[in-house]
This record gives C-alpha cells, sequence and structure tokens, in this order.
C-alpha cells in the first residue's frame, strides 16, 4: 500500500483525512492541536481511530523532516497555511486541495471572497503542486452553485463532501501517472487574507453587499460584527426584507422595527432594511435574539462620533479623578506630622 501524508490544520483536514485512508497507509497529519484538547478536535480523534499519528508541529522546518523520515510516495495538502518552498518540493511528489475554480481565487480565503463578491459558484481543485501560490497542473476539479442564502460554513460542507469522494482516488490516479492539466496563467485572480477587523459592516452599504458579509463570516469564522453603544456586536443570522417600507429619511444603521415575539430588530442599510435573528455582545458572550440586546428604534448600530466623544471624555473624566486623588495622596505623604502641644 501507498504511503502519504497529510498537511491539514482547517476545517477541510476531516474529510480529506478519510478519503485518504481509505486507500493509502497515512503516515501521519500535521495539524496544530494544543496539548490537552485532542478530544475536542474531531480530525484528532479520528487519526486515532484510524492509528494516524498526529505531528503537532506544523513549522516547515518540522514538515520537512516528516517528509524525509517518512519517506511518503505522496505529501498531500488539505488546509495548510505555508508555502512549501522549492526545496522541500524536491522531496517526491505533492498535490493540494483548493477551493476554488483555479486558476481563479489562489490565495486565502476563497469561499469567503467568493460570497463576498456574489459569485454564483466555486469550486474544488485538486492540483499537483508546483513552485509559486497554488500553481501546477490541475488533476481534478468539480464546480458547485453558490444559492442566495448559503453561508461560508455551507459551501464548505459541500466542498468537503466532494473531497471526501474523490480526493483518495486523484491521489491514486496522480500517482499512477496521469499528469494533469496545466493553469492558463493568464486567468489567475487571487484573495488576499483577511484579518477579524475586516468585518465590520458599513450599514450604508447595499443589503445584498451587508447580507453577503454575514454569511461569508459565519461561524467557524469570527463574524460579521458592528457596534452597539461601543459595545462590539457579532451578527449571526440575518435575512433581507423583501418589498420592505421605502426610507426617504434614511440613517443606515437606525433600527426602525423590533419583535419581541420573533426576537428580530430592523435595521436601516444604504437602500433597504435588513433584519437582524440573533447576535452576540462582546468578545465572549452568548449567541441571544437580536431584540433581547437591541430595544429601541433610538439605537443605531456602527461606531459614531458621539459615542467616541462620549467615550473620551469619560476617560478623561476618570483620568483626571485618578490624577487628583494621587496628587492628594501625595501631599499627605509630604505633609510634616502635627506637634502635639
Amino acid at each position: 500500500m501507498k504511503r502519504v501524508l497529510l498537511l491539514g490544520m482547517g476545517p477541510t483536514a476531516l474529510s480529506a483525512l478519510e478519503s485518504l485512508a481509505g486507500q493509502f497507509h497515512v503516515v501521519g497529519i500535521v495539524r496544530e492541536v494544543r496539548q490537552g484538547a485532542a478530544a475536542d478536535d474531531a480530525v484528532a480523534r479520528r487519526a486515532h481511530e484510524l492509528s494516524v499519528p498526529m505531528l503537532s508541529d506544523a513549522g516547515l522546518d518540522a514538515v520537512q523532516r516528516a517528509i524525509t523520515e517518512s519517506e511518503p510516495d505522496c505529501t498531500v495538502v488539505s488546509s495548510y497555511n505555508r508555502i512549501l518552498s522549492a526545496e522541500i518540493l524536491t522531496h517526491g511528489k505533492f498535490v493540494n486541495v483548493h477551493y476554488a475554480a483555479l486558476p481563479k481565487y489562489r490565495g486565502r480565503a476563497n469561499v469567503n471572497w467568493a460570497i463576498l463578491n456574489g459569485e454564483p459558484e466555486t469550486a474544488i481543485t485538486i492540483h499537483a503542486i508546483a513552485p509559486g501560490l497554488d500553481a501546477g497542473n490541475i488533476l481534478f476539479q468539480q464546480r458547485i452553485g453558490i444559492g442566495p442564502d448559503d453561508t461560508a460554513a455551507d459551501i464548505y460542507s459541500a466542498l468537503n463532501e466532494i473531497q471526501r469522494k474523490v480526493l483518495g482516488d486523484t491521489v491514486t490516479r496522480y500517482l499512477d501517472g496521469f499528469p494533469g492539466v496545466p493553469q492558463d496563467e493568464s486567468e489567475s485572480t487571487y484573495g488576499c487574507t483577511r484579518v477579524p477587523a475586516d468585518g465590520e459592516i458599513d450599514w450604508s452599504e447595499p443589503t445584498d453587499r451587508i447580507y453577503a458579509l454575514i454569511r461569508a463570516l459565519s461561524p467557524p469564522y469570527p463574524g460579521a460584527h458592528s457596534y452597539l453603544e461601543m459595545n462590539h456586536v457579532t451578527i449571526l443570522r440575518a435575512s433581507p426584507i423583501q418589498d420592505a417600507r421605502r426610507y426617504a429619511g434614511r440613517i443606515p444603521g437606525r433600527v426602525v422595527g423590533r419583535s419581541r415575539a420573533e426576537g428580530s430588530v430592523d435595521i436601516l442599510t444604504g437602500d433597504g432594511i435588513l433584519r437582524i435573528h440573533e447576535l452576540i455582545i462582546g468578545e465572549n458572550g452568548e449567541m441571544i435574539p437580536a431584540s433581547t440586546a437591541i430595544t429601541s428604534t433610538k439605537q443605531t448600530l456602527g461606531l459614531r462620533s458621539s459615542d467616541l466623544l462620549t467615550r473620551i471624555e469619560e476617560l478623561e473624566r476618570r483620568l483626571t479623578m485618578l490624577t487628583d486623588q494621587e496628587t492628594s495622596r501625595h501631599r499627605h505623604e509630604q505633609s510634616p506630622p502635627k506637634q502635639q502641644a
């Protein structure tokens, strides 16, 4: 039985492992799992069931050592956030799984960008790895549609199922001599890295754009967020209002409707109304109905100059109070003791 090493740090690793284990001896999986947290990681649990060693050091030097020591027939990459150097690529054959229709959307956050950009479809592409970003001959590609309400989690789930069915067969075909089809470099596009701060909602944008941001950053991603009276608010679930009341007087982010029974709140956007169903207040809060946190049509989501000025004034007041207390304490310590008569 041929041997493979899997580099799988993200949400695609489980179906990759299961697909490969059905046809190969998986000599190990490179995946960062905190010490003592393996029981909470589905990939680590499945690796244990399959007797596949977990290699927790995902650095490039450690990966190169793992390859040279285990001598796999193929190293398979499915969710690994580093670019393998040309030196590493001299140590055998390498295959990568990419959730986009290469050569489109090379790079990071491919599914997120596809939803954000309103793409009608995305794809799973399995390709031989060549030096460069997501370069190399295409071994397999299958496209899927992106529905108007699909979240990033929905798309990942669909693509993971395809990967589970085809990855093992595709790697086998490659090792048996299939060279794949060259990518058309003139058609290549790229997606840059996204960071949590990129998820802040601009309520002056169109409803569909804001809704796409919320869907693109659904869990396990950090979530699209805004602010309510300086409190960080993560929007978990929302829906556009069709045939919404038209506002000639419009303040984007303003609350214009609230249903305690449904737990929802209606927010003005740049061109319509978005209904928020569930959210989280604070960085580590719990999911709650939107109407529990947002209680008035006088409230507005988003950072506002008046909120920032109020916070600055409060901080200045506290600083002045602390300074006065420190000065008073210092004077008391420096004053000579009173002499008794």
